[in-house]
Formats: structure tokens, C-alpha cells, sequence
């Protein structure tokens, strides 16, 4: 697979992403993809972040998601928890 960019996902905000779990598929919606700071002088990409929302009242631990989407297709993604909403819990993936 060639390598994740931002433009990868800035399409797509606000689609549902399925985390592959061991029992079934959950739900993830990107609500951001943003670009971070400059780009350093030796780095492959421009980084990047992502936000996810998950409506579970159930608080994911933070690791490596098989993530499935329809146009992107089936991709790992780190995710980390960084905030709860009455939505539910945000977890951001960092691209560097």
C-alpha cells in the first residue's frame, strides 16, 4: 500500500469508518483531518492528524485499529483517546 496522506482522508470527514475487532466491526466517524506543522526537511509526508468519534459509552484503549473504509480500503491506525463528548469519546491518529 502506498503511504497515508492527508489527502487520503480529507475527503472523507464526516464517513463512518468499521474498527476490525476481534467479536465484529465498530463504528468510527472522522470528524477532522487537519494538517500539523511544516513539514520537516527530512520527512517522507506532511503530517497530519485525524479524529475519530465513537458513540460507545465504552472507552477504547489506545493501539493499532484495522480500520475499513469503503474508498480507502482496509488500513492500520493508531488511535489514542484524547477527550469524552456527550457524543461520545474522540481518539486522534498522528501521521509524522
Amino acid at each position: 500500500m502506498e503511504l497515508l496522506t492527508l489527502d487520503h482522508f480529507s475527503s472523507h470527514v464526516n464517513e463512518t469508518y468499521s474498527a476490525v475487532l476481534n467479536d465484529g466491526e465498530v463504528p468510527f466517524v472522522l470528524v477532522e483531518a487537519r494538517a500539523l506543522s511544516t513539514r520537516p526537511q527530512q520527512a517522507v509526508r506532511a503530517p497530519f492528524s485525524l479524529l475519530f468519534r465513537n458513540a460507545s459509552a465504552f472507552l477504547f484503549p489506545q493501539q493499532t485499529y484495522v480500520m475499513r473504509h469503503a474508498s480507502i480500503g482496509e488500513v492500520g491506525i493508531f488511535l489514542v483517546p484524547v477527550a469524552r463528548e456527550r457524543e461520545g469519546f474522540l481518539y486522534q491518529a498522528i501521521f509524522n
